[in-house]
């Protein structure tokens, strides 16, 4: 298991204690970009653009921010996977 499956997989299990730095590692690790706002960090896929998220500049970040972010990690692996059964 790699570095994001570890990560995902400790997100996904306890949602408590994460901060901005854990999130972005996530989402980067998965080919999400990330655009820098004054207060917030903007995440989006360049292959999917539906699926974005932002996250704000905190140490640590409510618990539902590490929701949507597995979240939307679990949705590109779904979109991914019915891209690759398309012929």
């Amino acid at each position: 298991m790699g570095d994001r499956e570890r990560l995902l997989a400790r997100m996904r299990a306890t949602k408590a204690g994460w901060g901005q730095d854990d999130v972005h590692a996530l989402l980067v690790d998965f080919g999400f970009e990330c655009e820098q706002g004054a207060k917030h960090r903007l995440y989006s896929h360049p292959k999917y653009p539906e699926l974005y998220m932002t996250v704000a500049r905190h140490k640590s970040l409510a618990k539902g921010y590490i929701s949507t972010a597995v979240r939307l990690v679990d949705r590109l692996r779904q979109m991914e996977a019915q891209n690759e059964k398309r012929p």
